[in-house]
Formats: structure tokens, sequence, C-alpha cells
């Protein structure tokens, strides 16, 4: 009986860790925002800021995931490739380069002209888009580890299942569609530019985490046979 209370008590310390890590991070991550813009009621920041709020739900309810896959995305595994490490710092820094020049643009300095409601709707769709399906992809692939690696400690499979059937990276392609709708939610045309630096590291951590997969993870050169598509139906 002493050894479930304490396997329950590890779990739920896990899982506070992790909860506690996730917000403040996204807590952090939405101030650079509006401490960019100099202001509290920059619209464009405070829907941004309600949309990730509701995927944060959303990724605990809805599409939560179980206590070992949540513990495999709060640490680094052993075998995490060294340039998987290179390209998630170098996605950090273009992340916070987007927060801070949309909000010097469009919350503070107004460099970009005004773009029409209707782009601003378009942007707040595709941003909608791209989170969900990315909720979904961690969802439905219980190795869905936030670092490139083959985990044979939890006994790695090639998963292909929901939308893995569509494409073999569809959270990829979740954070390209938000990516294309982040410039449009905040009108800023300057903000463009690490978008697009973001989506050029998105592509070369598909490409050489589908080629890490190929060659190391039983079955996955099978899989692709079946699968065609790394990101984008009937394109790549």
């Amino acid at each position: 009986m002493m050894w479930i209370i304490i396997i329950i008590i590890k779990s739920i310390i896990m899982k506070t860790n992790y909860l506690v890590k996730h917000f403040v991070g996204t807590f952090l991550f939405f101030t650079i925002i509006f401490i960019s813009a100099g202001r509290i009621d920059y619209w464009q920041g405070l829907i941004y800021l309600f949309i990730g709020l509701i995927m944060s739900v959303l990724n605990y309810t809805v599409f939560r995931i179980d206590s070992e896959l949540l513990n495999e995305r709060g640490k680094a595994g052993e075998g995490a490739k060294q340039w998987d490490k290179t390209i998630l710092g170098l996605s950090f820094l273009t992340t916070i380069s987007m927060y801070i020049i949309a909000g010097l643009d469009s919350g503070r300095y107004c460099w970009s002209p005004e773009f029409p409601l209707t782009l601003t709707v378009f942007g707040i769709l595709l941003t909608i888009t791209g989170q969900l399906i990315f909720l979904i992809a961690q969802k439905q692939n219980k190795f869905f580890s936030s670092t490139v690696r083959i985990q044979t400690d939890r006994g790695h499979v090639v998963c292909e299942n929901g939308m893995y059937r569509m494409v073999r990276h569809p959270a990829y392609m979740g954070m390209i569609i938000q990516s294309f709708g982040f410039p449009l939610l905040f009108g800023s045309l300057w903000s463009i530019i690490p978008v697009c630096l973001s989506i050029i590291l998105i592509l070369t951590r598909t490409m050489l985490e589908d080629n890490t997969l190929k060659n190391e993870l039983k079955w996955y050169q099978e899989y692709t046979y079946k699968t065609r598509f790394r990101i984008i139906p009937y394109v790549w």
C-alpha cells in the first residue's frame, strides 16, 4: 500500500513541477510582448494572451497527456541530438525576437500600416488552428518528446495513427500554420523577418529529425512509404 502512495505522490510532484515551469515560461513570454508594447491595453497582445491561456487549459484537460510522456517532455532524455539542442536554442531566440519586434511595431511605434480587420481575423484563425493541430499531434503520439532522440528506454515505436496518417510531422505543420498567423494577428510587417527565420528552423529540424528516424528507428523507413509527406500534404 505504501509504495502505491509513494508513486502517487511522485506523480503529483512531477506534474506540479511541469505545470509550474510551463505556466511560468508562458507568463514570461507574454510579459515580453507587453513590455515591448509599453502598455497593458495592447489589444493584439491581449488576444494572443487569451488564445494562449485557452490552449494551456486544453493542454491539461481535453488534450492531456499521460504522466510518462509528461515526464519525457519535462527533461532532455539520454541520446538527445546536439544539433537539435542548437536548433531549439535558435528557435527560442527567434521567438523572443518575434515578440519584441511585434510589440515595438504595432504596440508602440506603429512602424507598419494598419492591417484590415479581415487579415487580423485570418491571423487569429491561423494561430488557433496551428496550436490545436500541435496539441492533437502531441496527444496522438505517446513518444512526442521535446527533443529529438530515439526513446529506447520507453520502447519507442512508429506512430501511425490520427494525423500521422496524413503527414509524418503534424506538430511542425501546426507550428508553421500558427507562425503564418502571427504577423497578421499582430499587424506587424517587421515581425515577418523573425517569423521566416523560425519557419526555416522548423523545416530544418523536420528534415534532420526525419533522417534520424529513418536511420535509427525500426520500421520508420517503411512508414515513409505509406505516409509520403513530411509536413505539407501533396507538397513536402
